[in-house]
């Protein structure tokens, strides 16, 4: 085990303190993901949090998520990837606490029809598996649609891209980063 006692850390606020007192692990030092790789080439700041992943894949993960974190279940964002009745495959983020509306699914992706893809399409499609899906670093830019709800903190939690792993970032950086529209999503 390495001695960290000469770093210094800056916390950007009061959270990322009230995270440590949770035992909720910030990672300073680990193995970056795509969606990491994105964001610093972009020079876009994030932070990444980690949490214990143990909890099924149902209905309500997200908020566990949130829960596992100690933070606000409004601010945590998870990745709905769905495919259109036209075969394109389009990425929706809302956030842990609503579902989404699929008749405005279809209307901001201009479909007739659209739903989720299989979990078990999901890896051969994106790159990622179900409870790990970030919306940045997919295998192919997909149109991406984020709940416009996200406008209302100053920061969100999505996935890094590998299950146990989040990403906090400011909204509108997640916007430019995913190439993103913002719209109403909300059930």
């Amino acid at each position: 085990m390495r001695n960290f006692s000469n770093v210094k850390f800056i916390f950007h606020s009061r959270v990322h303190l009230e995270l440590l007192e949770k035992n909720v692990t910030m990672n300073f030092i680990m193995k970056k993901t795509n969606a990491m790789r994105i964001l610093e080439k972009l020079k876009i700041p994030y932070t990444t949090l980690s949490y214990d992943d143990e909890h099924a894949l149902a209905k309500g993960a997200a908020e566990m998520t949130a829960q596992k974190l100690g933070i606000d279940p409004s601010c945590v964002f998870k990745t709905i990837v769905m495919r259109t009745d036209s075969k394109e495959i389009c990425v929706f983020l809302q956030s842990a606490i609503h579902e989404i509306n699929l008749k405005k699914a279809r209307s901001v992706s201009g479909a007739k029809e659209i739903a989720p893809v299989k979990s078990e399409e999901l890896l051969a499609l994106t790159g990622y598996v179900r409870g790990g899906c970030s919306p940045l670093g997919m295998k192919k830019q997909f149109r991406t649609f984020i709940d416009s709800s996200a406008m209302e903190h100053e920061k969100i939690h999505i996935s890094a891209g590998v299950r146990g792993e989040q990403i906090c970032i400011a909204p509108m950086d997640l916007v430019r980063a995913c190439d993103a529209i913002l719209c109403d999503l909300i059930l």
